[in-house]
């Protein structure tokens, strides 16, 4: 048995999965056009389905789609299938996400889609599928080998999936407008959103809030206000109430 190398392992493993993105690139034709007009004729939300692997890569596409200003949740479809479909409504775009087209539950909630009347993106990687053929429109995913050295563990096909994912969500971005302004009103909490929402107003103190003491009060008591306003400083105020220092 040949010497395993760790190294040379890793590098393999990212080769593998870079190829699988890069093999992408060519299959971005009219059909991924019309998955983009689809989302953007939405009128509700883009709601992703998916198990195992291909659930965890719709919880992200379905983050990036929100934070990019398409309103999207990923919904599990056992879930569905037991009172959780009363989340979807007739609006929303669903996409669908299977490597075979031919995962079980997957298949079990299609009827359901095709019932409410929502338009579907299928994403697989078998275009002869039940999934891509049920689809309004189908992207391939295929991958031409999986990372893992068994052909087993999703690797990277979920990479490929992922990667198409965010090809969608931003390009729609793009085609909707959505400017860094609108990023930050969704990412209030982030560096970006601090940096170009917030002004001074929203930072400032006052009132009771503001750490303010007369030029006659006691060291002991300016201390105390220092220290109960937790900002490290006191105004000092004449008695006419303007700052002396």
């Amino acid at each position: 048995m040949a010497e395993f190398s760790v190294i040379e392992e890793a590098k393999k493993v990212l080769k593998i999965e870079a190829r699988s993105i890069l093999d992408l690139v060519d299959r971005i034709d009219e059909d991924f056009s019309k998955a983009v007009d689809v989302l953007y004729g939405c009128k509700g939300r883009v709601v992703l389905m998916g198990m195992g692997k291909s659930g965890l890569v719709g919880r992200k596409i379905a983050s990036t789609f929100a934070s990019t200003g398409t309103p999207a949740f990923f919904l599990h479809p056992a879930e569905g299938l037991n009172g959780d479909f009363g989340m979807l409504a007739k609006e929303d775009v669903v996409i669908a996400i299977s490597n075979s087209g031919e995962t079980r539950e997957i298949l079990e909630v299609l009827p359901l889609i095709k019932r409410y009347g929502n338009r579907l993106i299928s994403l697989t990687g078998n275009l002869k599928s039940t999934l891509a053929k049920a689809g309004d429109v189908c992207l391939n995913i295929h991958v031409k080998e999986e990372a893992c050295p068994l052909g087993l563990a999703p690797t990277a096909s979920t990479t490929a999936t992922l990667a198409v994912g965010d090809a969608l969500a931003i390009t729609l971005m793009m085609k909707k407008g959505f400017k860094e302004e609108d990023f930050a009103l969704l990412h209030p909490g982030g560096a970006l959103g601090k940096r170009l929402l917030l002004t001074v107003k929203d930072l400032m103190h006052v009132g009771e809030a503001f750490p303010k003491v007369s030029e006659k009060t006691l060291m002991k008591e300016v201390i105390f206000e220092i220290t109960s306003k937790r900002l490290g400083v006191t105004a000092v105020c004449n008695e006419e109430g303007h700052l002396s220092g």
